[in-house]
């Protein structure tokens, strides 16, 4: 193969010696094969929507694996990929063979073991650190869903890796797609330069319909099961709403401020979901007050109505010569330009993108405001970074019992 700014390969002469040193060239900065290769974990809407906005954002990519812990799932994405119209022209890039297909709770171990060279994280968040850390030793581009976990023992687990990568040159891609959006971009580029003059209050807000995949449970479902298919209902794999989806809002405020917060105070409950095992025991609204080391403060709320009521997605930056409100409805949100900037990056054609460790801070202070108002208790940066929380399941089986919990009541929540 003829060498080119896509395809060479790093040598490095022994001082005083002919011999060479021959890196791996994936782990080259600047490297890329004609047609890079992709391979799915997490084959639900999330995972289809990734790589359809990968094909749009980048004309060189190819999906050659998959893997989930459904059947239905990989073969319903993989029909949807298929058939959509928008790849109607690009179906000679999906090139994932029957024995590429890979169905259980150790499909990732096989997805990573193929010939993909770019990895996309798209389960549930509960597994996010396990897989990635997976996917970094096994030095692999990484484009990963936010949020990046759902305890502070997984996000430990997440930031060694994200540490690795970065060592490594691996270039990791949040879904926080406000990093990716060009009006986003703008906006905070304006007032980090001091286009509001000095930042003295962020507001941010999701207030929407809540999320429920399943109507009922199938008889024949394990508890490990149900709770996959119905995971934004389970704390250990969903994370909360202020996690799940609230990180979109307090990652552009830590975005601003260059960091996070060292304290919060919070407060929460479920007014509105029934105590039914299809709505879990996760809160229906949250709303934390967050502050950063130079006393500026975030007010941070999260709601979940059912029905068509109050509706409020976005941020509000307070000055001291003015204010800006942010919003993704008013510009291109960034799915597609977060492919476009992973595989940039890959390539050597913009300067190294790892956005790993920024979004990792993010998902813990979205869990340092959770475990504030699951608790009742103010708690601190240095006290969610070293909480013993861990929610993973210890047995994976369909049939296995999941984990379960009560809807935490201050006071009697205990914060570990």
């Amino acid at each position: 193969m003829q060498t080119s700014r896509r395809s060479f390969f790093s040598r490095y002469a022994a001082a005083g010696a002919a011999a060479f040193t021959i890196v791996k060239p994936q782990l080259v900065r600047g490297w890329a094969a004609e047609k890079m290769k992709i391979g799915l974990i997490g084959c639900g809407g999330r995972g289809r929507a990734a790589v359809v906005d990968n094909f749009l954002g980048d004309p060189a990519t190819e999906l050659v694996a998959m893997g989930d812990i459904f059947e239905d799932k990989l073969e319903g994405s993989l029909k949807f990929l298929r058939e959509n119209k928008q790849l109607a022209e690009m179906q000679d890039r999906i090139k994932v063979a029957p024995d590429k297909r890979f169905v259980g709770f150790d499909a990732y171990k096989k997805v990573l073991a193929s010939d993909a060279e770019i990895i996309f994280l798209c389960t549930p968040p509960g597994w996010r650190p396990l897989h990635f850390e997976a996917a970094i030793n096994a030095k692999k581009h990484v484009f990963c869903e936010k949020p990046f976990g759902t305890d502070a023992t997984g996000i430990r687990r997440f930031m060694e890796a994200v540490r690795k990568s970065e060592q490594m040159k691996l270039t990791v891609v949040s879904g926080a797609q406000r990093r990716s959006d060009p009006a986003y971009i703008e906006a905070v580029d304006k007032i980090k330069n001091g286009s509001i003059g000095d930042v003295v209050a962020m507001y941010a807000y999701w207030v929407g319909t809540p999320v429920i995949q399943q109507k009922a449970r199938d008889p024949k479902w394990g508890d490990l099961e149900w709770q996959h298919r119905n995971w934004y209902s389970n704390l250990w794999i969903c994370g909360d709403q202020i996690v799940e989806q609230h990180l979109h809002n307090i990652d552009v405020c830590n975005w601003i401020m260059g960091g996070h917060p060292v304290k919060v105070v919070a407060s929460g409950g479920a007014v509105w979901r029934p105590r039914e095992e299809l709505y879990g025991s996760i809160y229906d609204h949250v709303a934390a007050d967050f502050e950063y080391a130079n006393g500026v403060r975030m007010s941070s709320y999260c709601r979940q109505y059912p029905g068509r009521l109050y509706n409020q997605v976005n941020e509000i930056i307070a000055g001291s010569k003015g204010r800006v409100t942010l919003d993704q409805g008013r510009g291109a949100p960034g799915y597609k330009n977060e492919h476009t900037k992973l595989m940039k990056s890959i390539r050597g054609e913009i300067p190294y993108v790892n956005e790993g460790m920024a979004v990792a801070e993010s998902t813990l202070t979205c869990i340092m405001g959770r475990e504030s108002a699951y608790s009742g208790m103010q708690l601190t940066w240095d006290q969610i970074l070293n909480s013993k929380q861990d929610l993973m399941p210890k047995e994976w089986d369909y049939k296995a019992p999941g984990p379960k919990m009560d809807l935490p009541v201050p006071g009697q929540y205990k914060f570990v």
